[in-house]
């Protein structure tokens, strides 16, 4: 079982940046995939963001692309979510994400780890 903590959810004004971190509750070569997920009211979890541990790929929506980085702390399970010019849609719950499977579409049920998330209210 791996349990997933995130940080770093704020209230923001439009164009503004924030940082989102994830710990793992233990380090583990065994995790693949780590990401970031995010739920808006009445909107289904919609991907974010996924990085690939062993490969370092990176993967984003197109929503986020240009605006948010996906990024590891060095040889620890930690992963971070650099936030920049966000807008007000992306205000939601921002979910991190971790499995062991090879592979990753960057959609919900491709993970099997989910932390409690961290608000991010983006305001005018």
């Amino acid at each position: 079982q791996v349990l997933l903590v995130e940080s770093g959810g704020e209230s923001v004004q439009a164009g503004g940046s924030l940082r989102l971190s994830c710990v793992a509750s233990r380090y583990s070569d065994s995790i693949r995939f780590m990401g970031w997920f995010r739920q808006a009211p009445g909107k289904e979890r919609e991907g974010v963001a996924h990085l690939d541990m062993y490969r370092f790929d990176t993967r984003y929506a197109d929503s986020v692309k240009g605006r948010f980085t996906i990024s590891r702390k060095n040889g620890q399970n930690v992963v971070y979510l650099q936030m920049d010019n966000l807008k007000l849609e992306d205000t939601a719950m921002y979910y991190c994400a971790a499995t062991y499977k090879d592979y990753s579409d960057l959609r919900a049920t491709d993970f099997n780890f989910w932390g409690q998330g961290t608000q991010v209210t983006v305001s005018s």
